[in-house]
């Protein structure tokens, strides 16, 4: 009889517990044929560009070589070079006119930026000053007929270039280096000397490309879009000055003392931090091979976009070896002047640069490059192939930040050759995606976590902090045209939200194990080569064998929101020894997988996966839960991973609770 009667009162208890849970109804916007409708990429899939997303059978660029003779005025801030630039049609198209991109002429006063820029600058120069320019092709060398138009130039040949053919470029200029206001490049004062920041100081070639033809986006701005080849150049300097340089220095017994080139060969069997000058050598004599007149640099770097380089008196400098696959003589370097020394400053600058790229290195692609340098600078984060240019003033986990940032470009877009003019995100969105992980590889993570310092300070969720960007209705899409971003979304829109979309992508979508397959595969098809967009969400959907254009839709294309709620928990017709019924709704425009969580009366919790396809018909959906245990919470995405915009209603507590 006692046994009967515990069973009636647990079945009254049950069937009481069933008869409190009253649907909730919620209103939506989502629809799921707007979100999961087919999805039409900007370029499409031909013999250039594959549909998986690698390169096609018939996938071509051109190709271009530089060699430069440079010198620097220190006295009047002038630089005084010539070039050669050998230039290879590797299209099927003859060739009428080539283009190049004059960046100094930025700094004139009649500029299209100078207009463009929210703040207006007040100094100018008066940008490339052109004293030659010449075409040479099969030994014959003529004055070149071309105009001038902002920061482009066009050379227009009396002979179109034909498929497969080259010719040289020879140009003589000279432009006066910018101060303060230079931005990427510059010159600036400290106690031992100047120090010379020099970028973007010769006339490189435009790209053209299956997709555009000659990508002339006048420089505004936003940053590069460049061919690849080799770069050898010199550069003539006081005798007194050290010159960093992009690449590999290819006469250091001209320019380096005998006690210099010996750290140096001891900093390439070195993992810690060997002197190569110090602080007490700065302006010692002994310290220079010569002691009058000039020295000229010698630098080359190969399968490159760019060079820059950096030249003072005030130099400190050392190095280390970046252990790296199938490169033991890479160096990571550090030129900084005195009031920048200090393990609390520039003295750990080696050690952050030489984690970096290695951790970078095991994860995604092996460093490419003979050496990493780190130079302190009047300019504050600015990246070139193998050499960047951070603030004198950084310290301690700002310097690290900094570092793994700028030297993450090597990957986007040094080697993956993305166009910044147009698709910003593309690199430093996917740049600071991999910041993430560096900072928290980092002496356990002691600088962690990563977070864009201008959009989401003090290390928050960020799926909380994305909200009011993605509430925002003046917000740009990811997608929007780089010059069209205005400064005010540029660091929120291209380096986080990218991010973000990317830690969604690997934690929340694919996982791991698909996402880092897939995105080294992209990487590696795309190394040194220009991928556009739709190459790389084709490249995702396929290497990590998932349709991810619902996303690529939602987060990239749109600032659609998310908003899964739970609406009801009912008992299987009304029976709660038949199992429960959970109803789970979208909200708003997009979705994405989350997990549930399920808390019984007896303190038992189950957690399932809710798939996308959940949502490809209908806003509800109705998840059914075996078994005769009370249920007295629901709750979709526990853990706070995914940016849900509402959380109030992503949980359900039985009224008795």
């Amino acid at each position: 009889m006692k046994n009967q009667i515990t069973c009636l009162l647990g079945a009254l208890v049950m069937i009481a517990w069933a008869s409190t849970s009253a649907a909730q109804e919620l209103p939506s916007t989502y629809d799921p044929g707007e979100l999961f409708a087919p999805l039409t990429l900007p370029n499409p899939v031909n013999r250039y560009r594959s549909a998986d997303g690698s390169p096609g059978p018939d996938y071509w660029q051109n190709g271009v070589n530089y060699e430069i003779h440079a010198s620097l005025d220190v006295e009047n801030n002038r630089l005084n070079a010539s070039e050669i630039i050998t230039y290879v049609n590797h299209s099927s198209d003859a060739l009428d006119s080539l283009w190049l991109q004059l960046d100094q002429n930025i700094y004139r006063s009649d500029s299209r930026a100078a207009l463009w820029m929210e703040k207006q600058p007040t100094e100018f120069t008066q940008g490339f000053e052109l004293a030659v320019v010449e075409t040479a092709r099969n030994g014959h060398t003529l004055d070149a007929e071309y105009i001038v138009d902002d920061t482009r130039m066009q050379v227009r040949l009396r002979k179109p270039l034909a498929a497969g053919d080259q010719l040289q470029l020879r140009i003589g200029y000279q432009f006066d280096v910018p101060g303060d206001f230079g931005g990427r490049n510059g010159w600036n004062k400290t106690p031992d000397g100047k120090i010379f920041d020099i970028a973007q100081w010769f006339p490189r070639m435009a790209v053209y490309d299956d997709l555009r033809g000659w990508d002339t986006s006048p420089y505004l701005g936003a940053e590069f879009y460049l061919e690849y080849g080799t770069v050898d150049y010199y550069v003539t300097v006081p005798w007194d000055m050290l010159v960093a340089g992009s690449g590999e220095l290819q006469n250091p017994a001209e320019v380096l003392t005998k006690v210099q080139r010996e750290r140096l060969k001891k900093a390439h069997g070195s993992d810690a931090t060997v002197t190569i000058r110090g602080v007490d050598e700065v302006g010692s004599r002994k310290s220079r091979p010569v002691q009058s007149g000039t020295l000229t640099w010698h630098y080359r770097m190969q399968n490159t976009r760019d060079v820059a380089f950096s030249a003072s008196r005030a130099f400190i400098w050392d190095a280390a070896r970046m252990q790296l696959e199938n490169n033991n003589a890479a160096l990571a370097m550090s030129f900084y002047p005195a009031q920048s020394a200090g393990n609390e400053r520039w003295g750990r600058s080696t050690e952050y640069l030489k984690h970096a790229v290695e951790e970078f290195s095991r994860r995604w692609r092996v460093y490419p490059y003979p050496a990493a340098v780190n130079v302190a600078a009047n300019v504050s984060g600015m990246e070139y192939p193998g050499l960047l240019f951070d603030g004198m003033d950084t310290k301690g986990e700002n310097l690290f930040w900094i570092t793994a940032h700028e030297i993450g470009h090597t990957w986007f877009p040094m080697v993956v050759g993305s166009n910044e003019r147009r698709d910003a995100w593309m690199d430093e969105g996917f740049n600071t995606f991999i910041d993430i992980y560096e900072s928290d590889a980092f002496e356990k993570g002691i600088y962690g976590p990563k977070r864009d310092s201008e959009y989401a300070p003090g290390g928050g969720n960020p799926v909380e902090e994305i909200q009011e960007l993605l509430a925002d209705q003046d917000a740009p899409v990811i997608m929007m045209p780089a010059d069209a971003i205005s400064e005010k979304y540029r660091h929120p829109v291209s380096y986080f939200k990218t991010a973000l979309g990317l830690v969604l992508l690997r934690e929340q979508i694919l996982g791991p194990q698909r996402f880092d397959w897939a995105f080294r595969r992209y990487i590696s098809n795309w190394s040194f080569r220009h991928p556009s967009p739709s190459d790389f969400f084709r490249s995702m959907n396929s290497a990590a064998g998932e349709d991810l254009d619902w996303f690529w839709r939602g987060w990239f294309m749109h600032n659609w929101q998310l908003d899964m709620a739970v609406q009801a928990v009912n008992s299987v017709d009304n029976d709660s020894f038949q199992g429960s019924e959970i109803i789970v709704a979208s909200l708003d425009k997009l979705v994405l997988p989350a997990t549930m969580e399920i808390n019984f009366h007896d303190g038992s919790s189950q957690r399932m996966r809710l798939p996308v396809e959940i949502w490809m018909q209908k806003p509800t959906r109705t998840i059914q839960i075996g078994g005769s245990k009370l249920i007295d919470s629901v709750t979709i995405d526990p853990d706070a991973v995914i940016p849900d915009r509402d959380r109030s209603n992503n949980v359900w507590r039985h009224a008795a609770n």
